[in-house]
């Protein structure tokens, strides 16, 4: 990822460090969280040897949640020395509040979104038949655990919100365009194989994801005092 030309050397610098630190977290919980949750079901559905197997994927588990933490002191760090991270100086201007609001709400949605599509893949892993083999109940807890962190990393912005906190609404809307992209894939896929479910329901996932980023995005400006 291309750094912004803009940020500071000290900035600069604990962006590098963030980024030397994302490798290993993903790593750590791409690979352990399938050969955890796999591994305990092989051992308690087939053989004693999946409990080996959960042991080295709670290791690389405990690997990733260890560089997350350090990744997350690093960002604290670099919101120190980032404008966003503060408090508007418009924040005693009703324009400001009301959008601080607005975007509490917006990533309030996202909370719920997440935690539906965290439902919703473990309810179609049942109809696929996931819970009858290890590989696939651990591919499953992959999927699943990837929108409900989105869930717990948009509920997190709520409070920076309701202090009137930019980064909050930035964080949020990024979270929004992940959804999008997923969107776009659901929608290209219903359209090559003539599906009408998939159709309607990334097509509105798409203006719901649409509008809240641009809601989102004027948000942070008016809680910035500039002009939407």
């Amino acid at each position: 990822m291309r750094l912004d030309p803009n940020l500071t050397p000290a900035q600069r610098d604990l962006a590098l460090k963030i980024q030397a630190k994302s490798k290993p977290m993903a790593y750590g919980m791409v690979l352990g969280i399938p050969l955890t949750f796999g591994g305990v079901h092989y051992g308690l559905t087939q053989k004693p040897l999946g409990f080996l197997v959960a042991l080295a994927g709670l290791a690389l588990l405990a690997f990733g949640v260890f560089s997350l933490m350090q990744m997350r002191a690093l960002k604290r760090q670099l919101r120190l020395i980032t404008a966003d991270a503060w408090r508007s100086p418009a924040a005693h201007l009703p324009g400001a509040r009301k959008a601080a609001t607005q975007a509490a709400y917006l990533n309030g949605l996202l909370v719920l979104l997440s935690l539906a599509a965290t439902g919703y893949l473990l309810y179609k892993g049942a109809g696929w038949g996931a819970y009858g083999n290890s590989l696939g109940f651990g591919a499953l807890s992959l999927g699943a655990a990837l929108p409900f962190g989105m869930a717990l990393a948009a509920a997190t912005t709520i409070p920076q919100l309701l202090q009137v906190i930019p980064a909050g609404a930035k964080v949020g809307r990024s979270l929004y365009s992940i959804i999008f992209v997923l969107a776009t894939t659901v929608t290209g896929e219903g359209i090559k194989g003539g599906s009408a479910g998939p159709i309607v329901a990334g097509g509105a996932t798409l203006l719901i994801c649409g509008g809240a980023m641009s809601l989102l995005g004027n948000a942070t400006k008016r809680m910035r005092g500039e002009t939407s």
